[in-house]
């Protein structure tokens, strides 16, 4: 008799362990796996200073540009490009060549000038594009009218 309770005693434990131990499975299986997320693109913002609104030939106007961004990541990149859509005139950074309208250059510093001279006597117009590595892209427009130059005198007037 002692050996028949012991045997039921036995099997009982054994359910009970079997039991936890299924349940400790579908409760391992049910829980997911924290991932951790890397963000790596930000979108951005730009800040720019006012502008004058009028230029007139041979003039230059600078344009200060400040690009914001909710995180940094090393691996981003930013880049401009710009398009003359009215008048004539040259976009550059501080004393470097003259950019030329399309084609895409490198930002080394997220606050940074950018010089416009006119070279041209109507008004004029320019989008500069600010785009990132991830393809975050901001426009941003540039008028200039046309500042009319008073006479030019040479010599006395009589």
């Amino acid at each position: 008799m002692k050996n028949i309770k012991h045997k039921s005693q036995m099997s009982f434990v054994t359910i009970i362990l079997g039991l936890m131990g299924i349940l400790g499975i579908f409760f391992l299986a049910g829980c997911e796996k924290e991932t951790l997320d890397i963000q790596e693109n930000f979108p951005f913002e730009v800040k720019v200073m006012p502008v004058p609104k009028e230029i007139a030939m041979g003039e230059t106007a600078e344009i200060r540009i400040s690009i914001i961004s909710n995180g940094d990541y090393t691996g981003n990149n930013y880049y401009l490009r710009y398009f003359q859509n009215d008048g004539q005139g040259t976009l550059r950074y501080f004393d470097h060549k003259p950019y030329l309208p399309n084609d895409l250059y490198p930002l080394a510093q997220k606050e940074f000038r950018l010089y416009y001279t006119s070279e041209s006597l109507v008004s004029q117009n320019i989008d500069v594009w600010i785009a990132d590595s991830f393809g975050n892209e901001k426009q941003l427009s540039f008028q200039f009218n046309n500042k009319k130059q008073g006479p030019i005198i040479i010599g006395p007037v009589r």
